[in-house]
């Protein structure tokens, strides 16, 4: 089990990673060990960015669909890459990470939308976040 220290750098070098996947569209494996090579972090930090990345590439349609679904007064198409990436691994993190509490996954997407987002993303980000949250509890207790 990581920190949560590397944890947090691992959410933030996961997110840089997605977001350049978003301009070049190739396999998540491809660039992921060069991209490594240019930080000098530790094995936890990497070891569970790889595993949020992967997590997130393989489930990006299940992950899409749900934020869709959670949007109101926004088409999916007005969702920035950035914020987009920010929720799909907050949703990543809520869905299928066990120890890792939906509320640690909102605040901590809520601190990578004020440190790579607009204004505006970490109040969006945080919305969203917290629809899909109460519809993840409902369907629990269902």
């Amino acid at each position: 089990m990581s920190s949560p220290q590397a944890r947090q750098k691992a959410r933030a070098r996961a997110l840089e990673y997605l977001f350049g996947l978003e301009f070049t569209q190739d396999e998540w494996r491809g660039g992921f060990a060069a991209y490594w090579e240019t930080f000098d972090s530790k094995e936890a930090v990497r070891i569970y960015a790889e595993l949020l990345v992967q997590g997130v590439f393989e489930l990006r349609a299940q992950l899409d669909a749900g934020i869709d679904g959670a949007l109101t007064n926004w088409t999916p198409e007005r969702v920035g890459r950035i914020e987009r990436n920010i929720l799909r691994l907050a949703l990543y993190e809520m869905t299928s990470v066990a120890d890792v509490p939906p509320k640690v996954a909102i605040n901590e997407a809520i601190e990578l939308a004020k440190g790579y987002g607009s204004d505006d993303s970490p109040a969006f980000v945080n919305a969203v976040l917290d629809r899909l949250k109460d519809a993840k509890l409902r369907e629990s207790t269902a």
